[in-house]
């Protein structure tokens, strides 16, 4: 059982990466367009929804063609930085990032979409810059809906298996995460070592979905009120 806490706490690790990850970029990305209007803005919504139903696989390889050691900024970053992401769990952190990343977004914009714009304007007309209305008007305002998100993205990121062997590979106590761990387990019959992880994920995924459940209604009942 050695083996299975050392890949649960890995993909803690690396959920918890990706999460945080997610916030900026989710929410950065969430306000822009849920504030802006551009041309091709519901393409660009489109292209970034689509880690939600493309398979992993496809976006694991396409991970592999940007951040490979042959591509031009895998090559650079291993030039000027020495630093490989194929094979490590940093590799994965970005795998993790990128699947869970609509969650986020979607949420995120969603909820700001849900702010009053006159709120922020009256606060623009105090003087008040964009920084700090984005700060403290618009996040505390949609601060529920974004959590939910987040939430969501965690628990996706704890599950993740296809993008993540493609770019991370299945390296014992290096970056074989929980998910990985349950198909090795199973192909090698350990049957036990597969009922425990299972366990561990559904429980863990299902805490999160209650989480986010709860914070959902609780952002509708404010609003109705």
């Amino acid at each position: 059982m050695g083996a299975a806490w050392v890949a649960l706490s890995l993909t803690l690790k690396i959920a918890a990466w990706a999460t945080l990850a997610n916030l900026v970029l989710g929410v950065g990305v969430g306000y822009a367009l849920a504030r802006w209007r551009f041309p091709g803005r519901d393409v660009l919504d489109a292209v970034l929804t689509l880690p939600m139903v493309m398979p992993p696989t496809v976006l694991g390889y396409y991970l592999l063609v940007l951040v490979g050691t042959h591509s031009l900024l895998g090559a650079w970053l291993l030039q000027t930085f020495g630093l490989r992401l194929i094979f490590t769990w940093q590799g994965a952190v970005i795998a993790a990032t990128v699947v869970s990343f609509p969650l986020v977004f979607k949420a995120a914009r969603a909820a700001f979409e849900t702010v009053d714009a006159q709120l922020e304007d009256a606060a623009r007309l105090l003087g008040v810059s964009e920084a700090g209305v984005f700060f403290r008007v618009s996040l505390p305002l949609a601060w529920r809906g974004i959590l939910a998100g987040l939430l969501l993205a965690f628990a996706r990121a704890l599950g993740e298996f296809g993008a993540t062997l493609m770019v991370a590979g299945s390296i014992a106590g290096k970056t074989q995460t929980l998910s990985i761990a349950v198909y090795e387990a199973v192909q090698a019959g350990q049957d036990d070592t597969a009922n425990f992880l299972v366990a561990v994920t559904s429980i863990t995924c299902i805490t999160v979905l209650l989480a986010a459940g709860w914070l959902v209604p609780a952002r509708d009942n404010t609003r109705r009120s």
